[in-house]
């Protein structure tokens, strides 16, 4: 089968390459899926679990991607919940090889059905960011009705995602981003929008949470912003401030079928909208990663026509 690996992480996206692979086989509760869409990260290539194993051993060739919607075709020893057939979508384990191929086998938990009538590219462009944005809001920040959030990337694939929703929620959204985000961030629902290269965030008073995509010293001046009892959540790694009165929760997403079942219902029903950037063929996704074109929304790979 097709699928692009990385071999040398000081290479970047320079360094993948599109190689033809073994299919690989169904392990107990495993699944292989033959996958028709798959979504990427540039930051996996910073990943530990890229390029090494749960017991820190080098892995390499990885195969790279995460994000995918496909069909199963296999069905490994003890496998239950799912079938042959079956229309698929979800987020793949770190450390085993990924969504990037024409075949994955993966955990048969990290998978929901995927509805005859949502898209496979629609399907891949949802676990990360979408599940990002649940566990970020409802699991670790606790949104309620009534709060103010302060959504950073706020047109981002995350950031929007939040965006929708915290507003479906009852929060009131700031969402934050570049002067030309502006109008994609109050389209997908902020309230209010802050320019962080020409407006002062500061401004936007106190917040009962932030849902930080940045780091660094917007992360810093967003702690000084929450309000007593407020939560800063970030998924840029362990931070170096928290709210003088507050929680700092910095978290990886994990993959959940019900919360993926209740995400694919949102964007079936109108709730949710997509953020797809671009959508690419695997023979032209190397060239399409090391595009020096800023990335507007999820880069979406289409592995079957």
């Amino acid at each position: 089968m097709k699928a692009i690996v990385v071999t040398d992480q000081a290479g970047g996206t320079a360094g993948m390459t599109l190689v033809e692979r073994p299919e690989p086989q169904a392990a107990i509760n495993d699944v292989v899926v033959q996958v028709h869409a798959a979504g990427f990260v540039n930051t996996e290539l910073e990943w530990p679990s890229t390029w090494v194993d749960r017991a820190f051993r080098d892995r390499t060739p990885s195969i790279l991607g995460h994000e995918l919607a496909g069909v199963v075709t296999a069905l490994g020893y003890g496998t239950t919940g799912l079938s042959v057939g079956q229309r698929v979508f979800g987020l793949s384990d770190w450390h085993r090889d990924g969504t990037l191929a024409e075949y994955v086998a993966m955990e048969a938990r990290n998978l929901a059905p995927l509805p005859g009538d949502v898209d496979f590219t629609v399907g891949a462009s949802l676990p990360i960011s979408g599940l990002t944005a649940w566990q970020g809001l409802f699991q670790h920040g606790r949104v309620l009705a009534g709060q103010t959030v302060l959504a950073h990337g706020a047109a981002g694939a995350v950031g929007s995602a939040v965006t929708q929703l915290a507003r479906e929620a009852g929060a009131y959204v700031i969402g934050t981003g570049r002067a030309a985000d502006r109008q994609k961030a109050l389209d997908f629902g902020a309230n209010e929008f802050v320019d962080l290269g020409n407006d002062t965030l500061e401004d936007v008073g106190r917040v009962d949470l932030v849902f930080d995509v940045i780091g660094g010293d917007v992360q810093m001046r967003s702690a000084a912003l929450i309000r007593a009892g407020g939560t800063l959540v970030t998924v840029v790694g362990p931070t170096q401030v928290r709210p003088a009165d507050g929680l700092t929760i910095d978290f990886v997403v994990e993959a959940d079928r019900t919360q993926l079942s209740e995400i694919i219902q949102r964007v079936r029903d109108g709730r949710l909208r997509i953020n797809i950037g671009k959508v690419s063929s695997l023979d032209d996704a190397v060239a399409t990663f090391n595009s020096t074109e800023r990335r507007v929304g999820k880069i979406v790979i289409r592995v079957r026509p």
